[in-house]
C-alpha cells in the first residue's frame, strides 16, 4: 500500500467526504442512508487512482473511459461500468467494478454478492459470444470493494441453516470475513482476474487498511499494471 498511500488516503477522504455531504443534502422523502447509497459518487478518488495509474502505464487518456461506461451484455441489455478501457480499435482492454458497503451490512451483503457473481458472469458470457468485437484477447476484468470497519461489521453473525449446514468457513464469521471470502472466491472461480478489499473508518479520525494480503489494493494495483504492460502494443499507432 505504501506505494500509493498519498493517493488512496485522498480517495479515502473523497469517500468519506461525498457520503458525508450526501447524508446531509439528502431529501426530505430519503429515508436513513439512502441519500448516501444512490450517490454513487463516493468512489470517485479511486476511479481517479486507476486512471493516473494507467495513465502512467502508458494508456492514452482518449481509451480510458470513466462516464457514460456502458457495455452490452448476455443476460441483459447493458450495465454501466466504473471504468473502462478499450483500445484505439475498440478492444475492450479492462474493467472494474467498484462498491462499498457502510452499515446495513444484513440487508446489502447478499446484494452485493449476487451483484459481482451477476455483473461478471454476464460479462465472460457476453465475450464469448463475440460481442466484444469478436475478440480473442481476454480482457481484464477487477472488483474493489470498500467496508467500513465497525462493530456490526467485525462480530460473528449468525447463520440460519434450517436444512443443511453452511460451509465451515463461514461459522461465526463477520461481514468483513465474508467479504474477504467472497474476493478470493472471485479469483479462484476465475470470475475476475483480480478483486480488493479495504476496511476503513471514520471516527476521530478516517482509518483504512487492506482485510488480507492476497486481496490487497497493492496486488490488485499490481495485476493491473502488469496486465497493461503487456497490451501497449494495442495503443500504438
Amino acid at each position: 500500500m505504501n506505494d500509493h498511500r498519498k493517493s488512496i488516503e485522498k480517495a479515502i477522504s473523497i469517500f468519506w467526504g461525498t457520503r458525508k455531504d450526501q447524508l446531509e443534502n439528502q431529501s426530505v422523502k430519503d429515508s436513513g442512508t439512502r441519500g448516501a447509497v444512490t450517490g454513487g459518487k463516493q468512489l470517485d478518488g479511486f476511479v481517479e487512482l486507476f486512471k493516473e495509474i494507467a495513465l502512467d502505464v502508458g494508456i492514452p487518456k482518449k481509451c480510458i473511459y470513466t462516464k457514460n461506461s456502458v457495455l452490452p451484455g448476455y443476460f441483459r441489455p447493458t450495465k454501466e461500468w466504473d471504468f473502462l478501457i478499450l483500445s484505439p480499435q475498440n478492444q475492450l482492454i479492462a474493467c472494474i467494478e467498484l462498491k462499498s458497503q457502510v452499515g446495513s451490512f444484513g440487508n446489502n451483503f447478499n446484494n452485493r454478492t449476487e451483484e459481482a457473481i451477476g455483473s461478471s458472469t454476464d460479462l465472460w458470457t457476453a465475450f464469448r459470444e463475440g460481442v466484444y468485437n469478436k475478440s480473442a484477447i481476454k480482457p481484464w476484468l477487477g472488483f474493489f470493494m470498500i467496508v467500513e470497519k465497525s462493530t456490526k461489521s467485525t462480530s460473528p453473525v449468525k447463520v440460519s441453516q434450517p436444512f443443511y449446514p453452511v460451509m465451515k468457513e463461514f461459522n461465526r464469521t463477520s461481514y468483513l470475513d465474508r467479504y474477504g471470502i467472497l474476493c478470493e472466491r472471485l479469483i479462484r472461480e476465475r470470475l475476475y482476474d483480480n478483486t480488493a478489499l479495504l476496511w476503513t473508518s471514520n471516527g476521530k479520525k478516517i482509518t483504512f487498511g487492506d482485510v488480507k494480503p492476497e486481496i490487497s489494493i497493492n496486488n490488485f494495483i499490481s495485476s493491473l499494471v502488469g496486465f497493461l504492460s503487456g497490451k501497449l502494443s494495442f495503443f500504438k499507432k
